[in-house]
């Protein structure tokens, strides 16, 4: 009898938690610049669900994405629980990585808790003149590129995970054909496209002779 109970209870528990959303928010999550780039350096890798081949999902954008999201709930959202272990488990997602970190996962069960909205230029400030490599450069390319380019998934031979790989995707015009998304190049980021702002602090970087700053 008391194993029924128990049984019960868990069952209206599961029950409670699947309908019911995370009340911590955080006010500052926005798409285009928290969650967008978490799918696409995570999530969207060649053979994965960059839009390309037969995989189901694509995740380069915000109407691929919403295919899994139940907006204000994220434990019905299928994008959200296949990154979130249960139990002690493995998460099912990204198979071909690392697990996303508690940071990542937060950010996402806190915009889907707030209706995962389509917002975008979020950025509150963006200073064309500050264009360093370690404070600039660096947390642009991790952000938005290190997930795809870097060892063991150096899409298209580039490896934007170091200094020196980032100073060889420079030739050809190749780092900034891309991140501009010219004619003849692979805009980068899949599906995405950076802030005219970032654009235009790594083209300065690289003007000014890419210094290791």
């Amino acid at each position: 009898m008391k194993k029924t109970i128990l049984l019960i209870f868990l069952l209206v528990s599961l029950l409670f938690l699947s309908t019911c959303t995370y009340k911590s928010y955080d006010p500052d999550v926005c798409f285009q610049t928290n969650i967008l780039p978490i799918f696409i350096t995570k999530c969207a890798m060649s053979g994965c669900h960059d839009g390309q081949g037969r995989v189901k999902y694509n995740l380069t954008n915000y109407d691929g994405i919403m295919t899994g999201v139940v907006p204000g709930h994220p434990l019905r959202s299928k994008n959200y629980t296949s990154i979130k272990s249960t139990f002690g488990g493995k998460p099912s997602m990204p198979r071909k990585a690392p697990p996303l970190s508690d940071k990542d996962i937060k950010l996402i069960n806190a915009w889907i808790s707030m209706g995962a909205q389509n917002t975008s230029n979020c950025i509150s400030s963006c200073d064309t003149n500050s264009f360093t490599y370690s404070k600039t450069v660096v947390p642009i390319l991790t952000t938005w590129c290190i997930g795809c380019h870097q060892p063991g998934n150096a899409g298209g031979g580039c490896d934007l995970s170091t200094y020196s790989g980032v100073v060889n995707s420079i030739a050809g015009n190749k780092l900034l054909g891309s991140i501009q998304h010219l004619a003849g190049h692979n805009g980068m980021p899949i599906g995405s496209k950076l802030s005219d702002c970032e654009i235009t602090q790594i083209k300065r970087w690289v003007n000014a002779g890419y210094p290791n700053n």
